[in-house]
Order: C-alpha cells, then structure tokens, then sequence
C-alpha cells in the first residue's frame, strides 16, 4: 500500500498543473486513456524510489466565488482525516489572500506532515516576493514552478523524507484474495456486500495495526474464501455529508491499492459517469484485476438488446483496456450475484497464472515471425526471445535488437495475441521491450 499525499489551496494556484507534472514523472509515455476528458483527479507517482498516490483537491470545486470558501475549507478537512501528508500550494503573484490565512489556519492545528508550495516562482524578483509567505505560521516554504518544474525535486526529497512508513501486512492477510467493491455513493456496494454475507452487516473485524480503515471481512461460503475489503459505509462523517463524492474518492484509493481485484459497482440507473471511469483508470494504472457490475439492473426498462447496447457504451468509454467481464445484477433480488463472485474468482486466478517461458516462446516467435515489427528507418527489428516477469500481476518481456523502433500499436498486436491465446480477461498486461 502507499501513502496517500492530498494537494491543497484555493483555485487557480496551479494545483493541477503541478499535480501532473507529479503524474508524469511516474509515466514516461502519458497514454490518455481515450473518452476521460477531464481532469485526472488522482494518480500515482513516484520519487527516489518511494511510491505514492496524489490526490488532487482543485477538480472537485464546483460554484460561483461565494461559496468557494466553505467548498475550500470542506476539501482540507477531509484531505487532513484522509490523506498521510498535505502540499498547500499558494500563488506568489497573489500574495497571501484571506482565504489562504483560512486555510493556513486548519493546517496549523494538524499533526501530520504539511508542506507549503510557493507556486510560479520563476525569477529572483518573485523568489523574494516569497518571503511573505513566512507569515501563515507553517514554517518553511517551498518555492517552485509548476509549468517548468523547476524547484519541485527540494519539495518532493522532503515529502519522501517526512511520508511515513506503511505497517506491513502479515504472511496470513496475504495468503486470502483480496477483493475490493468499489463504485460512486449509492450504487449499492452495501446492499451487495450485506446480500453476499448473507446478513445486514454488524460485526467487522478491523484487521489489527491497519488504521487505513478500509475494512476487511473475511468471506468463507459455497466454497469460496478471500477478503472482503469495503468502501461502502465506513464511518460516516457529519461534515461528509455533503461532499460524498470527494470522500468516496479517497476512500476508493486506499481500497483499490490494499487489493487483488476491484469490483467496479455501477449504478444501472445512472450509466458509466465519469466518475466510475476515473475508478476504474486508477484500478486500471495500479495493475489491479477488474470486474463491472451493472447493478440495479431490475429496475431499468429492457428490451432484448438493452443488455447488449448497455455493455456496448461501457466497453468504449473504457478503451483500450475492454477485455473486462460486464455483468448484469441486482443486489436486491439477488440476481447473478453467485455468478459475479465467481467471476471475480477467475479474474484473480488469471492475474496469478504463470506461463512457462518454453511454452511462450513456441507460441509468440512463431507469430512475430509472420507478423515481425514494422521497419523503421531501413531497420529491422528482431525479437529472438521472450518471457513472463515473476511480478505478482502479468509483466511480459520481449528482447530486440532495437527495442526504440518498437511503437505502442505494437506491443498492443502482441497483448492482443497473448490475450487471444490464454485467458486474461479483467487483467491489465504490461509488455516490455528490452535489448537482447
């Protein structure tokens, strides 16, 4: 699991901007996934070798400038519960403003680590115009540039140096699958878990030295058994209530890291919202095993193709990662909710599954050779060899002569084929090109 680092501040200070440079550093090629058009509003990244996840605040304000303010003060509240460290980015043209001093003003009273960014620092006039910034009682500042990028390596050696270290899980939470129920506020992820459990749930065990609160139950019936680890009804805040989205969203990371697969629980009612494309792309980023669950599928007027058209619509908005079972159930009536479990199941099964390098071989050179990489330049590329990574999810590598002559469309034939031939269905598949 990692630590979950939460950016800060009133708009226009240049949050986003310095939250993608965090993003790209982790993604040599930034390979949009196609049909998520707005913002990203987390993501991993990664610095001296220390992983961690961002979560930026700025995409979640909605509302004209009066009321700005409380939606401001409502974010950091619940990035200080939520997050394991804070970067409170501020503007240097600006200067202090009132709603900094609010802001500073929560901050003050937190015991976890907080960072304050100067932002748009990028000459010596503006480097000394930060020196006011002194004056929001949080000590050392930051300054830095966020569409340059110039200052932000000072900012990210300290954030690693103050994050704090994750409890380690032990060997018997290991051993079970984790399966983690996913999804916007009410798309039902309670009523599956309390219809799977057989019972409205009351008794949970909080696995011990995990103040995560993602919340495991162990599940043991029709020959099934793996943990549980829900999003859905976990300690309901009073200042919550009105921003459930944010919430859900921070709640959904910590989830989607502590698993094996996500079950992706979509309100039928609703459709694919943004929102559940923003789950499923960082389940998607972190490796995890995928399942979709269309739930509430009783209550929608159907005719025979409606089931067809519906999966039709999610399979383009989660391109080009489609090879994802879609089901259709009712945690309500119970419907196919055996039939999601043990999909889940094969999903986890294929995120294990070993290849044996002969076998591999035999199958991918003898299609590489009918089908070889496109010349470039003149040069051909050849590939002589190639072999599972021993990760925990599916990393295939293939050695060539000129690995750089060998594009994305590529390596998206050679996943294509891999999937073709052995079952991966929900799982993400990584392909390296490396020199022999």
């Amino acid at each position: 699991m990692n630590n979950i680092v939460a950016i800060v501040g009133r708009p226009n200070v240049g949050k986003s901007t310095f939250f993608n440079r965090l993003i790209k550093r982790r993604e040599a090629i930034v390979d949009s996934v196609s049909g998520v058009t707005r913002d990203r509003n987390y993501g991993k990244s990664e610095w001296n070798g220390k992983e961690f996840s961002v979560i930026d605040t700025g995409g979640y304000i909605k509302g004209s400038d009066d009321i700005f303010e409380g939606e401001i003060r409502k974010q950091v509240e619940l990035a200080i519960d939520e997050a394991d460290a804070i970067i409170f980015v501020v503007d240097v043209e600006e200067g202090i403003t009132p709603m900094d001093e609010e802001v500073a003003k929560l901050l003050r009273k937190v015991t976890k680590p907080v960072l304050l960014a100067v932002n748009k620092v990028d000459n010596a006039k503006r480097e000394q115009d930060a020196i006011e910034f002194y004056n929001l009682g949080l000590g050392e500042y930051y300054t830095i540039a966020g569409i340059s990028g110039s200052g932000t390596g000072e900012l990210l050696d300290k954030l690693v140096e103050v994050l704090p270290e994750m409890p380690e899980v032990n060997d018997d939470e290991e051993a079970l699958p984790r399966f983690c129920v996913v999804g916007r506020p009410n798309a039902g992820k309670s009523s599956f878990i309390n219809a799977l459990i057989g019972e409205d749930r009351f008794v949970v065990t909080d696995i011990a030295g995990t103040t995560r609160d993602a919340i495991d139950t162990k599940y043991n019936r029709f020959g099934f058994e793996f943990n549980l680890v829900d999003t859905a009804g976990i300690r309901r805040k009073a200042k919550v209530k009105e921003d459930l989205e944010f919430y859900s969203v921070m709640r959904s990371v910590r989830a989607i890291e502590h698993s094996d697969v996500c079950i992706l629980m979509i309100d039928a009612t609703r459709g694919f919202e943004s929102q559940d494309q923003n789950i499923f792309w960082f389940a998607q980023k972190n490796r995890k095993g995928v399942v979709i669950l269309v739930n509430k599928w009783d209550l929608v007027e159907k005719d025979t193709m409606s089931a067809k058209e519906y999966e039709k619509v999610i399979r383009k908005e989660i391109e080009p990662f489609t090879d994802v079972p879609i089901l259709f159930v009712s945690a309500l009536t119970k419907q196919r909710l055996l039939k999601a479990l043990e999909t889940t199941v094969q999903v986890f099964e294929n995120r294990k599954q070993r290849i044996s390098t002969s076998k591999f071989n035999e199958y991918m050179l003898n299609i590489i050779e009918h089908m070889p990489p496109p010349a470039l330049k003149g040069k051909y590329v050849k590939i002589k060899y190639c072999m599972q990574l021993p990760t925990p999810m599916p990393q295939f590598v293939f050695f060539a002569n000129l690995p750089q002559y060998v594009k994305e469309p590529y390596k998206r034939f050679l996943e294509n084929k891999i999937r073709e031939k052995w079952d991966f269905t929900g799982v993400p598949i990584d392909i390296y090109i490396r020199e022999k």
